[in-house]
């Protein structure tokens, strides 16, 4: 009957709509409502990222991108795993596995045709960073030990790559740039026309050469960590040597895109600071680079005529983050929230450009690694896990006007350590950081960075004074709270005399 046919179909509806609202919500934010877009976008992006899929293939659109690239799989799945995410990456590792050549080489690419040959050098380090995170977070040994084979076969080819640069033809002073480097590809879309040694490649290799060991040793393979953390070592000086030698070439005093080019490229360089460890690289050569895509940005933004970008660019949040530009991130957020089109519908475009109606290539649109970028980096404003020192650092990037009043919250991030939530307000005389029982504590525990200009008066962590080391407080106890004092003093936690013994 019509009838019957009517409530079947609304039964479906909600039935859908429950399953959606559960998928994109296992990560809650509590946001002043000049927060709430971001907070919404994040939704849609994952809604876009999800829709996308093809069975276990990550894929960028469904029209001009309807294939599955390591590249944008492997970060679009960092942005999966962080909002709760793991079975679609589980999937895509697994359906990405098989098409592995059987020298250790990773295809870039994969469709329906099968893999594509085309060498490109990143593809390798994308891979095994993918193993080692789905594994960080979903602590499955044994699929960690069937990965394990070929992820030994990749380190293998990155070795047999590298060696191959590290021969005599590169020891004399007109190629010691590209001394221990990947071999040039055109892994990077800018260098189709003639391959580069990208330091993409080398960014990548690098966190594929870090994540290989952390995987041996997870599985106990206690000499192939140790064998794979000397050819990670020895790569690692290799490519600080490169970068010196680069910029001196080139008279330059930022990280270039390429070793050879000797071009400006910090939306590439992001992949240095995440998912790399840009702790290890000489933090002058970081600022550098940044400061430069700031100045450049501000010229762009400020002058208005400019003609298109790509939004990859809002890797630059996360960067700045980071580096502790709490107040550049907002800026850059600003500028980059503005350009979706429709607005209303929380997307971009690969390509956008400053007139909206005016004819272009725009690649998908929505487009899912412009999405998963986003993501990433908006969950860095909030909580971002930091190699260095094995933390998570809190609330980094979160605008100060939106810790007044009820102040921001959230819950259910996952982290490889669990899952995390804190509120963070900021009243009339003090700021109250609370992180309930249950969230998750990483090895080098929680730390806030001090968001204020003005120096805290008194600090209190659960209670007892403490002091900001270095602009910051660590966390090793859950649950916790940090109450700072903005305008008193800690003088009625001052210790009292010792009352006499009885």
């Amino acid at each position: 009957a019509t009838g019957d046919a009517v409530l079947w179909i609304q039964a479906q509806e909600r039935a859908a709509a429950a399953l959606w609202k559960a998928r994109l919500n296992r990560v809650r934010f509590r946001l002043p409502a000049a927060g709430k877009a971001l907070a919404d976008t994040m939704r849609t992006a994952l809604a876009h990222v999800l829709i996308n899929l093809a069975g276990p293939a990550l894929q960028p659109g469904a029209r001009a991108y309807a294939r599955s690239w390591i590249r944008d799989g492997a970060l679009t799945s960092e942005a999966l795993l962080r909002l709760g995410s793991e079975q679609a990456v589980r999937e895509f590792a697994d359906g990405f596995a098989p098409h592995q050549f059987a020298n250790g080489k990773v295809p870039c690419c994969v469709d329906r045709r099968g893999a594509d040959p085309v060498p490109e050098n990143d593809s390798q380090g994308e891979w095994i960073y993918l193993v080692d995170r789905y594994y960080r977070f979903a602590r499955d040994t044994p699929w960690l030990r069937s990965m394990w084979p070929g992820v030994s076969r990749a380190v293998s080819y990155m070795e047999s790559l590298r060696l191959q640069e590290r021969g005599a033809r590169n020891a004399g002073p007109e190629r010691v740039a590209y001394f221990g480097l990947m071999p040039p590809s055109i892994s990077h879309e800018g260098y189709s026309d003639r391959p580069a040694y990208s330091y993409w490649d080398d960014f990548w290799s690098l966190t594929g050469y870090r994540g290989a060991v952390e995987i041996a040793d997870s599985l106990g393979r206690r000499d192939d960590a140790r064998a794979i953390a000397m050819q990670r070592d020895e790569f690692r000086g290799d490519l600080h040597n490169s970068i010196r030698a680069s910029m001196a070439r080139h008279r330059i005093d930022f990280i270039p895109g390429s070793a050879d080019r000797g071009d400006f490229d910090a939306t590439s360089t992001t992949i240095a600071l995440s998912p790399g460890d840009g702790a290890s690289l000489p933090q002058e050569w970081v600022r550098a680079t940044f400061e430069r895509y700031w100045r450049e940005f501000v010229a762009r933004r400020d002058a208005r005529d400019w003609d298109a970008y790509t939004p990859y660019e809002v890797r630059a949040i996360g960067a700045f983050v980071r580096l502790g530009w709490r107040e550049r991130a907002g800026e850059l957020l600003e500028f980059f929230m503005a350009d979706r089109r429709p607005a209303g519908w929380n997307q971009w475009a690969e390509v956008v450009g400053r007139e909206a109606r005016k004819p272009r290539f725009i690649g998908d649109m929505p487009h899912g690694w412009v999405a998963s970028d986003f993501i990433r980096s908006a969950l860095d404003l909030f909580a971002y896990e930091r190699g260095a020192d094995r933390s998570m650092v809190l609330a980094a990037g979160v605008p100060l006007a939106w810790m007044d009043g009820a102040g921001v919250g959230m819950e259910g991030l996952r982290t490889p350590w669990g899952t995390l939530g804190y509120t963070l307000r900021r009243e009339a005389s003090r700021l109250v950081l609370t992180v309930p029982s249950g969230s998750a504590l990483p090895p080098g525990g929680l730390v806030f960075p001090w968001p204020l200009a003005q120096p805290p008066r008194c600090a209190r962590l659960q209670g007892r004074q403490v002091r900001f080391d270095g602009g910051e407080i660590r966390i090793t106890r859950i649950p916790a709270q940090l109450v700072v004092e903005l305008k008193e003093t800690c003088g009625s936690l001052r210790r009292r005399p010792a009352r006499p013994s009885a």
